[in-house]
């Protein structure tokens, strides 16, 4: 079975290609927590990814450097080329069959300032539902 999930950040703006077939190529950087000398340290792996058709032009539109992306579906594709000095070179990507946005805000972000953070009091976090449409709502 060739399942791949992932979550990271955008290293890189997408790089999309368009012709017959568009094409979009970006790197996740994708944390990874490892124990080294009874002490946990946090690195980094850099992801090639690759998506298609609308999938791609979907992550082009809405992603960009820094953003927080979720793979929710995808799969490892290996292939190999010569390159210009007869040498050849192995390459791995995932190729993202569904991507979905992310939570929290890349540290650029972070920095800006916002306009009030006062919480609003009328905002309990869910949406206000209508007097008198209680009869139409499947559950009580």
């Amino acid at each position: 079975m060739n399942n791949v999930e992932l979550s990271g950040r955008l290293t890189r703006d997408v790089d999309l290609r368009t012709g017959e077939h568009s094409s979009a190529r970006f790197s996740l950087a994708v944390d990874r927590t490892i124990k080294r000398n009874d002490k946990w340290e946090h690195e980094a792996d850099f992801i090639s990814c690759v998506a298609f058709g609308q999938q791609a032009e979907f992550i082009e539109k809405y992603f960009k450097k820094g953003d927080f992306m979720i793979v929710s579906k995808g799969n490892i594709k290996t292939g190999s080329y010569t390159n210009k000095d007869g040498v050849k070179v192995y390459t791995t990507d995932v190729v993202v069959e569904r991507a979905e946005f992310g939570g929290g805000k890349a540290k650029s972000d972070e920095q800006k300032p916002e306009a009030s953070n006062a919480p609003d009091p009328n905002n309990d976090g869910f949406m206000n539902i209508p007097d008198g449409i209680d009869e139409e709502l499947p559950f009580n």
